[in-house]
């Protein structure tokens, strides 16, 4: 079995022999260890080399304005230094204002690139996990700045609604754009935004509900017009939100970081595991970074252990930093596929 087939088995929720397995996407220096060590030429050969069942490669590269413009040019050509930072609708009091905006245009898409890469993938045996990040939640905030994004949900909502509408269409006629010309190889549409913290999601489940939910359940039924099984990335503590998750049609979870309030594997099973396909878990707060190989091995184990086969093993980030060893990595990856 192809690691294709597999992941494609696993997303369908039909029996499979062992788990799925995706060593996540190493940070620039932690790639450059990794290189070294295993004397491999470029992430691509790493991730062969690993056992990887999956590549994902996100679209937002395929965006190509003459001027080289930004997608969302939030701060007008402005670096972004914090979070907090003022954003261009800052002080927008009128949804009327929201129109003026140059939103971006879908004749600045070019997918001939991205299209020879995800070929490149399926040649190679493995599942493209791909379409558009879609990080809506976080070009939203830094078009307010994060706490007057907050602030502004209560104060004037109308305002919030009209942004997060403009951003969100704009990625639905994206991946219609991309489905449409390359559907056929995008095994996964995999997109993301991080909603919670360590303890707890970042605003309140009514909050979400009002406006982070409706972008999720646009996005959902786009992939599933196009017949695409859909896997929904989050950092941090989101089980308040998981229920309203599952009704808008997400397949998979991504990446349950261990660690954080309520993501444990137990925990996640249980209360999720008949509406939920998960990839993630392995803990890169403590255990990878910090671990010996026979504890990840251990931990790897039980991870199988509670989710069964239909699990994608992976990091419980997807971003794994120079802290992590090249023997903790090949502990991770070598248990997954059972070497």
């Amino acid at each position: 079995m192809t690691g294709r087939e597999r992941i494609l088995t696993i997303m369908n929720k039909s029996n499979v022999n062992e788990p799925g397995y995706w060593k996540g996407n190493p940070h620039p220096d932690a790639l450059e260890i990794y290189l070294k060590h295993f004397k491999v030429r470029s992430e691509e050969e790493l991730s062969v080399f690993l056992g990887d069942d999956l590549r994902w490669r996100p679209a937002e590269s395929c965006y190509r304005h003459p001027e080289s413009k930004p997608m969302f040019d939030c701060h007008i050509g402005r670096e972004k230094k914090s979070h907090g930072q003022p954003g261009v609708f800052a002080e927008t009091e009128n949804t009327s204002d929201i129109e003026l905006f140059p939103w971006p245009d879908l004749k600045h898409l070019d997918f001939t690139e991205y299209r020879t890469m995800a070929e490149k993938t399926i040649e190679e045996g493995l599942s493209f996990f791909g379409g558009f990040w879609c990080p809506y939640f976080h070009i939203v905030a830094d078009f307010f700045g994060m706490e007057n994004y907050f602030i502004k949900m209560y104060e004037n909502p109308d305002v919030v609604e009209s942004v997060t509408e403009h951003v969100v269409d704009f990625y639905v006629k994206a991946n219609e754009k991309l489905f449409e010309e390359m559907g056929d190889l995008i095994d996964v549409f995999f997109f993301g935004n991080d909603f919670g913290t360590q303890i707890d999601l970042i605003i309140s489940p009514d909050m979400f509900r009002r406006f982070v939910l409706p972008g999720i359940e646009k996005l959902t039924k786009t992939a599933m017009r196009y017949n695409k099984k859909t896997m929904l990335h989050s950092c941090g503590a989101i089980t308040g939100a998981l229920p309203m998750i599952i009704d808008a049609g997400v397949d998979a979870i991504h990446p349950m970081q261990a660690k954080a309030a309520g993501m444990d594997a137990v925990t996640l099973k249980r209360e999720f595991g008949n509406d939920l396909i998960f990839m993630g878990g392995v803990d890169t707060q403590h255990l990878l970074p910090f671990g010996t190989p026979d504890e990840i091995k251990d931990e790897v184990k039980r991870l199988i252990e509670i989710f069964g086969q239909n699990y994608i093993i992976s990091p419980s980030h997807e971003a794994l930093l120079s802290n992590v060893s090249p023997e903790n990595l090949l502990a991770m990856s070598w248990t997954a596929k059972g070497v």
